[in-house]
């Protein structure tokens, strides 16, 4: 089956630009089974697949529910839960990475860092305490091995960081606009229907259970505007920062209810 592991909907995503519904028939036109949809901070996406599309059109199309959060210290990571699990903590940016970490194994999730090579502090591998980032590595449970947005480098970088800590690798388009809809997709051997399904297909097979691919995209922001991204990539920088502090607060009224619960 043929994913698209890393998808963004204007639903769901500030920067997002394609609608839940295109992006869907988009892909099916590309010949996917199914995606993962990965808004920032966000589950309002899939929220939007689950009360105004679900069971009415595109039966035959697989609509998983992940997330691509906001670390305070080791960049963007992908987490996927079982389809029973909701979490309210991961719509609120800026835990450290060992805190989410134990929080989503210990309710059943996986997770693994998006891009890791990728941009300045975007990145788990780019980031200020990047030596540190190493000795969590082996505590994911893959890796994105390929995304679209990213250069050749970047993906051969994660590619072997996956052969290194012996980590499925997954691969996605990272789409924010239609035109880089299933650019990169992840083929699992074995049929994948909801996020337990996966979720226990991994830990059974670990890297035998995907392989990942696809073409690189032209129309990148950073393409674009050349070495002004790299003020973009400090302004974003900023803003997480800013919006974690924002979010203190809510985050330990949500721990401390999630630690009496797993207590």
């Amino acid at each position: 089956m043929r994913f698209d592991m890393h998808c963004h909907t204007k639903e769901g995503s500030l920067d997002g630009k394609i609608p839940m519904e295109e992006y869907i028939l988009g892909l099916q036109k590309k010949g996917f089974d199914g995606m993962l949809v990965t808004d920032h901070n966000s589950y309002n996406g899939y929220r939007y697949w689950k009360n105004h599309l679900k069971d009415r059109k595109f039966r035959d199309f697989v609509v998983l529910k992940g997330i691509e959060y906001d670390t305070i210290d080791a960049g963007h990571i992908l987490v996927i839960m079982p389809e029973d699990v909701k979490l309210k903590i991961l719509e609120l940016r800026g835990l450290p990475v060992q805190f989410l970490i134990e929080i989503v194994h210990k309710n059943g999730g996986i997770l693994g860092p998006a891009h890791p090579c990728g941009e300045k502090h975007l990145s788990i591998l780019n980031t200020k305490k990047h030596r540190n980032q190493l000795a969590v590595m082996d505590k994911f449970d893959f890796v994105e091995g390929f995304n679209a947005c990213e250069e050749r480098e970047s993906n051969g970088r994660a590619a072997e960081i996956a052969e290194q800590f012996d980590l499925p690798a997954f691969g996605g388009s990272d789409a924010h606009k239609p035109d880089c809809v299933g650019l990169g997709f992840t083929e699992f051997r074995g049929e994948v229907t909801c996020e337990s399904g996966l979720i226990e297909l991994i830990r059974k097979e670990g890297r035998s259970a995907c392989a990942c691919g696809g073409e690189y995209y032209r129309g990148t922001t950073k393409e674009r505007i050349g070495k002004a991204n790299d003020i973009l990539v400090w302004s974003f920088w900023f803003y997480n920062r800013f919006a974690s502090l924002w979010r203190h607060r809510k985050r330990k009224l949500e721990l401390k209810k999630l630690y009496i619960r797993l207590k």
